[in-house]
């Protein structure tokens, strides 16, 4: 398993290829569709006015973002009264729900990763490619598992949005993570649909050809 430190080089993000897993460390930031929104809209396209905390919070999350990484993650945390937070689970979210702002974010913003499940799309394959930056994908259902490799909270934006949309600032140590979308174009997760689709019309070709007795 090969270690990456974040932030991550152009160069270690094009040596990347998919199917190769890795151990993450160093600090990514948690944004799901609602935070990813919040960015593009507020930031990238201008068609929201910013709110009177959005300037700061955005001055502090540029440095970490450009050679970052996002983590698709609605991370369940203790310790909201006292601040003294916890990452209790932090397993991935589904990732296709930030495909239509997602390319955006990454060539904006200069990310060179994005961890989720269940691979993303076209645009975002694009914007992997031009940046570059990869796809990572984690371990669905090993939520406790994945919050024991956080190492700790370093802060919190946009809180108002809920605690699984906020942006948490974590840092993490050795997070266990299989290269599925790189920055040259290739995306298992397209070659599994491919396949599976083949598969699909070749059963369907059969039953129609050798249908079953009544």
């Amino acid at each position: 398993m090969r270690v990456l430190s974040v932030p991550l080089s152009d160069a270690v993000i094009r040596d990347l290829r998919v199917g190769e897993t890795v151990a993450l460390r160093g600090v990514v930031v948690t944004a799901r569709d609602a935070a990813h929104r919040w960015l593009v809209e507020t930031f990238i396209r201008k068609t929201r006015l910013p709110h009177e905390d959005d300037h700061a919070a955005i001055a502090a999350l540029e440095p970490i973002l450009k050679d970052g990484v996002i983590y698709h993650c609605g991370p369940v945390v203790a310790g909201l009264e006292s601040k003294a937070y916890r990452v209790v689970a932090a397993g991935p979210t589904t990732s296709m729900r930030a495909e239509p702002y997602q390319a955006e974010v990454i060539r904006h913003f200069h990310v060179k990763g994005i961890i989720g499940k269940g691979g993303m799309g076209a645009k975002t394959l694009q914007a992997c490619r031009e940046a570059p930056a990869v796809y990572f994908h984690a371990i669905g259902g090993a939520a406790t598992f994945i919050a024991q490799t956080v190492r700790r909270v370093l802060g919190v934006y946009k809180l108002e949005f809920g605690m699984p949309e906020a942006l948490w600032v974590i840092e993490v140590h050795d997070l266990p993570l299989v290269v599925t979308m790189d920055a040259h174009g290739q995306s298992l997760h397209e070659e599994i649909a491919r396949a599976s689709g083949r598969v699909l019309t070749e059963l369907l070709t059969d039953q129609i050809a050798h249908p079953a007795p009544s």
